[in-house]
């Protein structure tokens, strides 16, 4: 019999795959890191069956289920059907890990593990029945818990909340579509923004951004907080569009947390307080309930590795 309560969590990126040994409680007993080998299907499946293993054997565990979060589309049969940064397409991903492994395997989007991990580990473990999570990074992911659940769709592909509308017929998104929460409110966005307006010329004469070699949303997010005024700005104008998405997101599915997390929440303050305000002013019915709070995630980079674990303890507990 696999021991009781504890489960690999792996956690896919587009440039390094996170793997830990977790328990029921959500903690990380043992981890590990490698680079991704992201133009190449075969190597991504052989990494993470290696992990695995190597995790398990450290410990000297056999048997325990495995949790896979990975960033792009999952269906409910754990098919790979598409990644954009990684080379997996219409892949049968679940079935092949516990073929190779021997142990129950789930696979899910790389946003719906996080937020699964938040609520159960994280910002959200005092929400009794909901909450909404957005990742924001090189893009926007989202992940929903409703009723105590993880909501992911018909076909297992909901809760693409970086692709709700916020500006019709606004920026270009990678998605194809124009005016998506991502195209305004991600890492990517936040470096966009500063260089249309440095390209305009719309900026202080004393911004430390002006002229730097390379403006991105970790170069803004460091201006700002080093008091660049121009930084400051660019953020309170990404976090005015996170806000708005917000604000729908809550009206439609009224989760009792929100929760931000990612790299661009590294700007702290800087994105929540305007996203808070531009929230407050669209919510509907705000003076008649009481609405969520927006706080940014506690588990950091282990949300994903965490919630794949959890979910994948979930799967044997219902003898999935």
């Amino acid at each position: 019999m696999p021991p009781v309560g504890l489960a690999v969590g792996v956690d896919v990126g587009g440039t390094k795959v996170a793997a830990g040994l977790v328990a029921a409680d959500g903690s990380v007993l043992s981890r590990t890191r490698r680079q991704t080998p992201a133009d190449d299907a075969r190597a991504v499946v052989d990494l993470i069956a290696e992990l695995a293993v190597e995790l398990a054997e450290a410990q000297g565990v056999r048997g325990v289920p495995v949790g896979v979060g990975i960033p792009g589309l999952v269906d409910r049969d754990g098919v790979a059907r598409y990644l954009p940064n990684v080379a997996l397409r219409n892949h049968p991903l679940r079935a092949e890990l516990a073929g190779r492994l021997g142990v129950a395997v789930t696979v899910d989007n790389d946003a719906n593990v996080a937020a699964w991990g938040e609520y159960r580990a994280g910002a959200g473990l005092k929400a009794v029945t909901s909450l909404l999570m957005l990742t924001l990074g090189t893009g926007v992911g989202g992940g929903l818990v409703q009723e105590d659940r993880l909501i992911r769709g018909a076909g297992g592909l909901g809760a693409e909340f970086g692709h709700i509308l916020v500006r019709e017929g606004g920026r270009q998104c990678p998605c194809g579509n124009r005016g998506c929460l991502e195209a305004y409110a991600s890492g990517t966005a936040i470096g966009l923004t500063a260089v249309e307006a440095l390209a305009a010329g719309d900026v202080p004469a004393d911004s430390m951004l002006i002229g730097a070699t390379a403006v991105t949303g970790t170069s803004v997010t460091v201006a700002a907080h080093a008091g660049d005024r121009f930084g400051a700005d660019v953020l309170a104008r990404c976090g005015f569009w996170l806000g708005v998405g917000i604000a729908s997101l809550v009206n439609a599915l009224d989760p009792e947390i929100v929760v931000l997390g990612g790299g661009a929440m590294e700007a702290g303050e800087l994105i929540l307080a305007p996203a808070r305000d531009a929230f407050a002013e669209r919510l509907l019915g705000a003076e008649h309930r009481i609405a969520p709070p927006i706080v940014r995630a506690q588990l950091g980079d282990d949300a994903g590795m965490v919630g794949a674990a959890l979910r994948a303890l979930d799967a044997q507990q219902a003898g999935a």
